[in-house]
């Protein structure tokens, strides 16, 4: 998961149409009872909403940074969901932001629903979690996948309506059209087994208190992980094989790197073999733009990379 900064306006059609969804779920959910017929909220699925939100995130899932669009159709998701909260039975949902674009993101269909998913398991504490994901060879089956989940902090308050500020709530699902989700979430790395997992992050004294759990490790970082699925063995296979290709060409530019120095080569074959090396640094750094899928990833391993080379 990588933030994406929202710099484009909503659609007009969205705008235009999403007053009026907006004003009939107003009247069917007036405290005084339904003035109107229940609302049936659409516009958001409108196809310039959808072009958009691919745009923004490069035909990516907001979450999971997986390519779609081969395999399954975009969902476009609420961040807050527009019907109903899992975690609050009496919350008829954010149904005043259900066509607001800041509430919509893209998502893949593993992502948003709710399905059971083979998931690489462990012990249960968020410690032994961080410390062990190594020792994790074992799948078991868990129901994952946000749909109307919303959790908030233990000391956030729950909006109702439209005149509750959203700002007091806290939520434990990150954003990434809000926030930077490296600040709760970090990758693993074992370079004797490459496997890619998905750890919560451990917050430094003083930061994201309310979010902080044992051992001050991020409750928002182990929330979302698990709400989302992030660590469910397709993904996880899927981001393996993507880590693996990098340690292969890790390898490749060490050893070329070395090479490059040998005291027997003249100094025209040292900058060809050094030029080598350079050239398989530059396609490790497009394999993070952005645009590819699982750039957060790529991106927190070539910083680490560029450090061993410096060394």
């Amino acid at each position: 998961m990588r933030q994406v900064e929202r710099l484009e306006a909503a659609p007009e059609a969205l705008v235009e149409k999403g007053a009026e969804e907006r004003a009939k779920a107003a009247l069917f959910f007036d405290p005084a009872g339904p003035q109107g017929p229940k609302v049936t909220f659409a516009i958001y699925k409108h196809n310039e909403v959808k072009l958009a939100l691919e745009r923004m995130f490069h035909g990516k899932c907001a979450y999971c940074e997986t390519f779609y669009a081969s395999t399954q159709p975009m969902d476009v998701e609420h961040y807050r969901p527009k019907g109903a909260v899992i975690e609050d039975q009496e919350h008829t949902g954010y149904w005043w932001i259900a066509m607001e674009w800041a509430n919509l993101l893209p998502s893949c269909i593993d992502c948003n629903r709710k399905r059971n998913q083979p998931t690489p398991k462990g012990d249960t504490s968020l410690v032994r979690l961080h410390e062990q994901t190594a020792e994790f060879t074992n799948s078991i089956t868990l129901g994952t996948g946000k749909k109307d989940s919303f959790p908030l902090a233990a000391t956030g308050i729950r909006s109702r309506s439209a005149d509750d500020p959203l700002q007091a709530e806290k939520p434990l699902l990150l954003n990434p059209s809000e926030e930077d989700p490296a600040r709760h979430i970090e990758y693993f790395f074992d370079r004797e087994n490459p496997v890619s997992f998905i750890l919560p992050r451990v917050l430094p004294d003083g930061e994201e208190d309310d979010f902080a759990g044992e051992d001050r490790l991020s409750q928002k970082g182990a929330t979302s992980i698990h709400v989302y699925g992030l660590n469910r063995l397709r993904l996880v296979q899927a981001r393996t094989e993507v880590l693996r290709k990098l340690e292969f060409l890790a390898g490749m530019v060490i050893d070329l790197k070395l090479l490059a120095d040998d005291d027997d080569l003249t100094e025209r074959t040292s900058r060809i073999v050094s030029g080598f090396a350079d050239s398989l640094v530059d396609e490790m750094r497009r394999l993070a733009a952005p645009s590819m899928p699982y750039s957060a990833m790529v991106g927190a391993w070539l910083k680490d990379f560029i450090a061993r080379l410096e060394e």
